[in-house]
């Protein structure tokens, strides 16, 4: 017989609805500030930072969606945009012509370093500052577990 409760305790509630409001709340602000800044969503500002982070800048299409938590279709339209104003460049890849390689261009960087000053100043005081370093280091554990299981549910 099973006598746990099926809600939530108290201190685990607690905890869950401020999750929910780093999860809803924090790309709501990061995007805010894009837009009025830089005119991109977040969601945009990472598919440049991680395109910029790749070996020679490019990756496979299939792997950044993957990286960006995106769908293949939502990050197809991204790379229309960012194709016609010259961000990004898509060609098949060599090794493999089922797949198709995107390369962030020079004005593609150039985009990512005009942006990232003010974002990263953002993402320091939305989630950096408030924290002390143990405080930081133990929400990246915790966060590092759930990411974890929460992929390893994905991917089943």
């Amino acid at each position: 017989m099973n006598t746990q409760s099926p809600w939530l305790d108290d201190d685990q509630q607690a905890l869950w609805q401020a999750l929910l409001t780093v999860v809803i709340a924090l790309p709501a602000a990061l995007d805010r500030q894009l837009q009025r800044t830089s005119s991109i969503s977040n969601f945009e500002y990472g598919v440049l930072a991680r395109l910029s982070m790749a070996d020679d800048h490019t990756m496979r299409l299939s792997d950044l969606a993957r990286d960006c938590d995106s769908t293949q279709p939502r990050l197809s339209k991204v790379m229309d945009r960012f194709e016609a104003r010259d961000w990004v460049g898509r060609r098949p890849d060599p090794e493999d012509g089922r797949y198709t390689l995107a390369t962030l261009t020079d004005t593609g960087r150039q985009k990512l370093v005009e942006t990232a000053p003010e974002h990263v100043a953002q993402v320091k005081r939305l989630v950096f500052d408030p924290l002390t370093a143990a405080q930081r280091r133990h929400l990246g554990a915790a966060l590092t577990r759930i990411a974890a299981t929460v992929r390893q549910e994905l991917d089943c």
